[in-house]
């Protein structure tokens, strides 16, 4: 086959690995294409689900008569894994086919492989090309190579405002600023991200339940920072059928060992089920860098922020937003809560522009995405 015709398979690749986003993390999504010698398609695969087979396995196994391999060629998005995981190594499986070629769209950068997997095949004899479309693939796994490179989620912020720029009336109210579209993206984003996270202020007033019911689509973990650590174990985080995801960060270790004590267990029938995570106090907040890094033991890789002004400030002073979504609606209310105050900048030479920014409309509502 000629290579003229690389990025047409690769783009199919990748679109296939796609179909794994919100079921794979904390694993990347990896898309494979088997092409014959006589350039027709007999085999492709995705990673579907974490813990099951990769996308190099589905695919060769996909082909069936394994004599069909003969002078092939593979294309995979990402750089095959050599090492034993929940499954075995793709790249000594790819190694022992007779393809003539392996075509990879990039260099898997974690420890345990960063090249070692390309060796594997190069070894064996199969001409290896790596970088085709590699660009789209590291876009398509960016929160996955972000929390590799940065030891913290990818957090994305969403903030859904008035055109004055108030996320609560005064009285507190804030339902619905956004529209019905918008809301049903947020639940479109909630199911393909690994974890929803809220302020303690947020848990307290608006008691959300952080799950999909918009869209369907898997359930995220969700994240309440409750320094604290005195949010009523009535509200819905702590008390619904999905309270074994929800995931407490707080400052108070001791109050946390005291509410541990297998005899207490025993008399709460309101234990909290879910998990708690213990970090530093900070200005008499919780250890928000901190934090996040803890959360990656937990398989999340990517994180989408729905709090109020205190935790969205309180983020993007300390530069933990790496991308904002911000839900504009047509509507004023001259009073109120502001979505973000006191962010340290006194003079317009002093503000950082975005990095990058893109404008849509959804439904009546404005959509500023832009990466900090």
């Amino acid at each position: 086959m000629a290579p003229k015709n690389d990025n047409i398979w690769m783009q199919r690749a990748l679109s296939l690995a796609e179909q794994g986003l919100g079921f794979v993390s904390p694993n990347p999504m990896v898309g494979c294409v088997i092409v014959s010698r006589e350039g027709d398609v007999i085999g492709e695969g995705y990673h579907e689900r974490f813990g099951q087979s990769h996308a190099e396995v589905n695919a060769i196994r996909s082909v069936g008569d394994s004599s069909k391999l003969d002078g092939s060629t593979l294309y995979v998005t990402l750089e095959p894994c050599s090492h034993h995981g929940k499954t075995p190594p793709c790249a000594n499986l790819v190694a022992k086919h007779p393809f003539s070629r392996v075509v990879i769209a990039m260099r898997d950068p974690s420890e345990k492989v960063n090249g070692k997997g390309i060796e594997i095949i190069k070894k064996s004899g199969i001409k290896t090309e790596v970088g085709v479309l590699r660009k789209e693939a590291e876009q398509l796994n960016e929160a996955w190579i972000h929390t590799i490179e940065m030891g913290r989620p990818f957090i994305t912020l969403k903030i859904a405002q008035t055109a004055d720029g108030y996320i609560a009336a005064p009285n507190g109210d804030s339902k619905w600023i956004s529209g019905k579209e918008s809301r049903e993206l947020v639940h479109r984003w909630r199911s393909q991200l690994d974890a929803v996270m809220v302020g303690r202020n947020t848990a307290m007033h608006d008691n959300p339940s952080l799950t999909v019911r918009l869209v369907e689509g898997r359930q995220p973990r969700r994240v309440v920072i409750d320094g604290p650590f005195e949010l009523s174990r009535n509200l819905n985080l702590f008390s619904d059928q999905f309270e074994e995801k929800t995931i407490v960060i707080t400052y108070n270790k001791k109050k946390l060992e005291t509410e541990a004590d297998p005899m207490l267990k025993m008399l709460q029938s309101n234990y909290f089920r879910g998990e708690v995570v213990v970090v530093e106090k900070s200005g008499g907040h919780v250890r928000l860098k901190e934090a996040m890094k803890k959360l990656t033991k937990y398989g999340i890789n990517s994180l989408l922020v729905e709090g109020g002004q205190q935790l969205s400030t309180a983020l993007l002073k300390k530069g933990l937003v790496d991308r904002l979504q911000l839900f504009i609606a047509p509507k004023l209310l001259g009073g109120g809560t502001r979505s973000v105050f006191g962010l340290g900048v006194n003079r317009m030479e002093d503000v950082v522009p975005f990095k990058t920014s893109a404008w849509l409309q959804i439904g009546r509502d404005m959509l500023l995405t832009a990466d900090l």
